[in-house]
């Protein structure tokens, strides 16, 4: 049932994506992330309410840190999405394993674990293969605020870690991040001013928030309900994922070096998943 919850949830990553892709032809990247967090958040909210939960936290720091890192990424990743092929923006978003693997490489000063090392220099073998030459000039932008929407959440991720290590609940640092979400998405919408959306643009809106909250929810699901190794390798899907939803609905057809280049980032995100958690059993 893990496997079937992570898949769904990868696929509902996919089909947000493609969303964000649509609703960026008629709405501002402000929208999109207000749009993004707002089904989230009032759900939760919803729940907290209901169940007598308590919303405010215990400590602010660490949600600060990991909202300032998290919705960046978001905003990064989603302007990519926008202006690449779909798979090759969620390709890079996928690189914050690497970051993490380097990060612990770099600050433990430690090169002898040579698999893991191996992994992280594979991965970025993988990204200059997208980020290759022949990439089309408008892209570039876009595709080095994708690569730094990893490192990102890669940053994200290590405080979400710090999150929980202090008792902080799942739901909680989801529904600040969504929160956040909404904040910068609203703040951003009042200085551009709000762009009025055909019913295709709110269809699209919508499929952002909506997909979103059950990948979300999914994933949850899926993190709690076992093997934190079987997640973290499932959750690759949707990199193919968003490969047919790109082949369906734009025609984009990845050579065989983007090919090279997301297999190449696949394996590496693995192994170096792989590695950190089973460093983490041992410790």
């Amino acid at each position: 049932m893990q496997a079937l919850w992570m898949l769904f949830a990868s696929l509902m990553f996919a089909i947000m994506a493609m969303f964000v892709k649509f609703a960026s032809e008629e709405a501002s990247l402000g929208q999109i992330i207000l749009f993004r967090g707002l089904p989230t958040a009032a759900g939760i909210l919803a729940w907290a309410w209901a169940t007598r939960r308590v919303v405010i936290p215990p400590t602010w720091r660490l949600h600060i840190m990991r909202n300032i890192a998290g919705v960046g990424s978001i905003w990064l990743s989603f302007f990519a999405m926008g202006r690449l092929p779909l798979a090759t923006a969620i390709t890079l978003n996928y690189t914050s394993p690497l970051f993490i693997a380097g990060w612990m490489i770099w600050r433990q000063h430690d090169l002898t674990d040579r698999l893991r090392t191996l992994a992280v220099v594979i991965g970025f073998i993988g990204v200059i293969a997208i980020l290759r030459p022949t990439l089309d000039h408008s892209q570039w932008l876009a595709a080095l605020l994708g690569l730094t929407a990893g490192s990102l959440t890669a940053i994200a991720v290590m405080q979400v870690r710090s999150l929980g290590q202090s008792g902080e609940p799942e739901w909680r640092i989801v529904l600040f991040f969504a929160l956040s979400s909404c904040l910068t998405g609203g703040v951003a919408t009042s200085l551009t001013g709000w762009q009025p959306p055909s019913l295709y643009g709110w269809f699209t809106l919508l499929g952002v928030g909506i997909s979103g909250l059950l990948g979300q929810f999914a994933m949850t699901r899926a993190f709690s309900r076992g093997s934190a190794a079987l997640s973290s390798v499932l959750q690759y899907s949707t990199i193919p994922f968003s490969v047919l939803l790109g082949y369906l609905f734009w025609d984009d057809h990845p050579d065989m070096l983007g090919w090279a280049g997301m297999v190449l980032i696949a394996a590496a995100g693995l192994v170096s998943t792989w590695r950190t958690l089973a460093l983490a059993r041992r410790a």
